[in-house]
């Protein structure tokens, strides 16, 4: 199985702002390029794309090509379940919305302390388990967003577990907040494959600050910056598998282009990543990824990853940006809440997978841009 998976979350959309309107003939065009280069892992989950995308997955993929030809990764969404009723009735509804009679691969989703406490007392580990063994199921594991002290306590108390999926890029890989290597050093050491998520961390390591193109350029200048951030995470022993979460075909072309055969990084290239990761990390202000988690239950409507995403462009390249941003600020405010309207409720910082102190952030954005 080659190394790139198809992370179904940043889909190409219909025009306009609703995360549920995906441009299904778009998806299936990309679909029928990764098939045909070799391809075949996809990921889902039940809330990307609004709970559109795991019907996108059956109507793309598993309506048009044989079962034995793909495999399908699918989660249990954690915070969904209340009771042990709802394991059943949920992943139930996850097998008729994709259209299968089973999972390749089945994760608990974003494990964090909270959830695995929940986990526990509802039976979910349980649950998966006797899924696996009715055949529903070929391999359990889950995907992971907290501390490593936690990690180690999941791979002690879960053997059962065969497989975890971690945020790992060559950002994250020191940070103190996310543990990529700490984590990642854990599951090495039990034996576990390792599924990355995020290499190119929402897409900001394809758009690189113009230092560290030059960087790239300099030693390869046909390769893009998004293709040394994947091979970055699929040069780790250990890591079975790289998602790439592709928005159209310009990216599916490329991401193929280099993981159709895959060459590891070599020294050179490790110690061009490593001041490279010196350089971006001086021009992020906020390190979101754009996953959306945080926006589901937001009473306001702040469309809080775009907003983000405004300021850490502002704050990269300066005033030179302040038109652009401005414009792009005043469209999504006309149709989402701003961010000086959030009520400091804190559910979008329960469900951030990066820890971001979401509420301070969007006060900042409020300032450099609502007058």
């Amino acid at each position: 199985m080659k190394k790139l998976g198809f992370g179904l979350m940043r889909l190409p959309l219909l025009p306009g702002e609703d995360q549920s309107k995906i441009d299904l003939e778009a998806v299936k065009r990309m679909v029928d390029i990764f098939m045909d280069r070799g391809f075949t892992y996809f990921d889902t989950a039940y809330p990307y794309h609004g709970g559109m995308s795991e019907e996108t997955l059956r109507e793309a993929v598993v309506r048009r090509y044989p079962r034995e030809s793909f495999t399908v990764t699918d989660k249990l969404p954690c915070w969904e379940i209340h009771t042990p009723d709802d394991l059943e009735r949920i992943f139930n509804e996850q097998l008729a919305r994709c259209g299968v009679d089973y999972f390749d691969y089945y994760w608990l989703h974003a494990l964090n302390r909270a959830r695995v406490a929940d986990m526990e007392r509802l039976g979910a580990w349980e649950f998966i388990a006797r899924k696996k063994a009715e055949g529903r199921i070929r391999h359990i594991g889950f995907s992971f967003h907290d501390s490593s002290d936690l990690l180690e306590e999941l791979l002690r108390d879960h053997p059962e577990t065969e497989c975890v999926q971690l945020q790992i890029n060559y950002i994250d890989w020191d940070d103190a907040s996310i543990e990529a290597r700490r984590c990642y050093e854990l599951c090495e050491a039990a034996g576990k494959p390792v599924i990355v998520m995020e290499p190119v961390k929402g897409g900001s390591l394809a758009r690189v600050p113009r230092e560290v193109e030059r960087l790239f350029t300099d030693y390869a200048p046909e390769a893009s910056p998004a293709s040394w951030a994947v091979r970055y995470a699929a040069s780790l022993p250990g890591v079975m598998m790289v998602l790439s979460g592709m928005s159209d075909m310009a990216q599916i072309d490329d991401n193929t282009s280099f993981m159709r055969d895959f060459v590891p990084l070599n020294d050179d290239e490790r110690r061009i990543v490593e001041r490279a990761a010196q350089i971006i990390r001086g021009t992020i202000a906020i390190p979101c990824t754009a996953c959306h988690y945080c926006t589901a239950g937001c009473p306001m409507g702040i469309c809080i990853p775009e907003y983000f995403a405004i300021y850490n462009s502002l704050y990269r390249y300066g005033e030179e940006q302040r038109g652009n941003t401005s414009t792009y600020f005043g469209v999504l405010s006309q149709s989402h809440g701003k961010p000086g309207d959030c009520i400091a409720c804190g559910q979008c910082e329960e469900q951030c997978p990066q820890h971001i102190a979401i509420i301070e952030n969007l006060k900042k954005v409020a300032a450099s841009f609502e007058h």
